[in-house]
C-alpha cells in the first residue's frame, strides 16, 4: 500500500471521536516526500473540534514545511469521505490545487485535484490589489 494512504488509515487509529464515533485520519506528503500525519479531535461544542486534514497541515506548516504534493484521507465509510468545506478552503489557502486522495479500511479510493471540490477558492488574490 502507498505510505501516504497507509499513514492517514494509521492516523484514523488515534482519532479522540466520543460524540460522532466518527473517526477520519490524514497524511499530508510535503514536496521533498516527507509525510505529516493528523486525526480528528473532538471537542463537546464541536465547533472546537479540529479535522485531521488541518491538522495535518498544520503540522506540517509549524515544522517549517510550504510546498505539498499530495494528501490522503481516510475513514470508514463505503461513500468515500472529502474533506468539510473549512479543510477544503484552508488546504487551497497552504497546499493550493494539490492532489487529494480518499481512501476507506477496504482500500477503496478516489483521486482528485482540489480545485475539482473547490471550485472559484477565495485566496489572497482577492486581498490583494
Amino acid at each position: 500500500m502507498d505510505p501516504l494512504l497507509r499513514a492517514a488509515i494509521e492516523a484514523r487509529e488515534n482519532a479522540y471521536a466520543p460524540f460522532s464515533g466518527f473517526r477520519v485520519g490524514a497524511a499530508l506528503e510535503t514536496g521533498e516526500g516527507k509525510i505529516f500525519a493528523g486525526c480528528n479531535i473532538e471537542n463537546a461544542t464541536y465547533s472546537l473540534t479540529l479535522c485531521a486534514e488541518r491538522l495535518a497541515a498544520a503540522k506540517a506548516i509549524s515544522e517549517g514545511e510550504r510546498r505539498f504534493r499530495r494528501i490522503a484521507v481516510a475513514a470508514d465509510t463505503e461513500n468515500l469521505t472529502p474533506p468539510c468545506g473549512s479543510c477544503r478552503q484552508f488546504l487551497w489557502e497552504f497546499c493550493g490545487d494539490i492532489e487529494l486522495i480518499l481512501v476507506n479500511l477496504q482500500g477503496k479510493t478516489e483521486s482528485y485535484q482540489l480545485r475539482d471540490l473547490l471550485p472559484r477558492p477565495f485566496d489572497v488574490s482577492f486581498i490583494r490589489h
